[in-house]
């Protein structure tokens, strides 16, 4: 069952910090997995069983590169930090890559939770699609309804990535600043509190993921129109 995220996960995350090798890690495997691992699974059961009722076919998936991800970064690029102090939680819907899907996502440090809904990355080929499903004025407007109404509820949004218009959209049309988003999401923090640390966690998110429901279906009916496959190793 799940009982929070323990303060000893986040103790061990700080350990990380000052002890970040994969040979200390092998050499705490135990309590990784006792204070990390198992409540990150518990949790992905519990709040999977919860969001059936928004979405029946989220994938809910307690393994590494599933509903979890990988502790260790890539060795390319991280060789004096292999380790992640950070750990990530998703639920997707649909059959593409979970980081192309829409999905509910959440991660945990030491200092922060943030909690999330949306794709928090177009690759190419979804970007190429976005931009073509927001042409329509109606997809177009409702998105921007959607979001200015997450914004008014307290939720925060990304910024625009790009500074030029694409080719292919115009300027005057309404709304014309989605056309310049490298992303569609909304989120939300609060740093690690009792309710963190208890079973009340998860109808703490569930009621975030409630929130910003009308978003995650507009971004599924948008990942319908696109094949991502080919870009996921980009």
């Amino acid at each position: 069952m799940f009982n929070g995220f323990p303060k000893e996960g986040l103790e061990f995350l700080n350990k990380i910090i000052i002890n970040n090798s994969k040979e200390w890690l092998d050499a705490n495997r135990e309590e990784y997995e006792r204070v990390i691992v198992a409540p990150n699974k518990a949790y992905v059961e519990e709040m999977g069983d919860h969001l059936q009722i928004l979405v029946p076919t989220i994938n809910a998936i307690p393994n590494t590169n599933k509903s979890l991800f990988r502790i260790y970064r890539d060795a390319r690029f991280h060789l004096a930090d292999p380790i992640k102090t950070r750990i990530g939680i998703i639920f997707w819907q649909g059959s593409g890559h979970r980081m192309q899907s829409s999905s509910f996502y959440m991660h945990y440090d030491p200092q922060e939770v943030f909690v999330a809904t949306g794709i928090r990355n177009f690759k190419p080929t979804l970007l190429k699609t976005y931009r073509e499903y927001i042409q329509n004025k109606e997809r177009r407007t409702e998105l921007h309804s959607i979001l200015k109404k997450l914004k008014t509820k307290g939720y925060m949004l990304p910024e625009p990535k790009y500074k030029r218009m694409p080719r292919e959209c115009k300027a005057e049309d309404s709304n014309s600043y989605l056309y310049l988003m490298g992303a569609i999401y909304a989120y939300t923090t609060f740093t690690p509190d009792e309710t963190f640390h208890s079973e009340e966690i998860i109808e703490r998110n569930f009621k975030i993921y409630e929130d910003m429901f009308a978003l995650q279906q507009w971004l599924y009916e948008l990942t319908l129109h696109c094949d991502t496959e080919a870009d996921i190793y980009r």
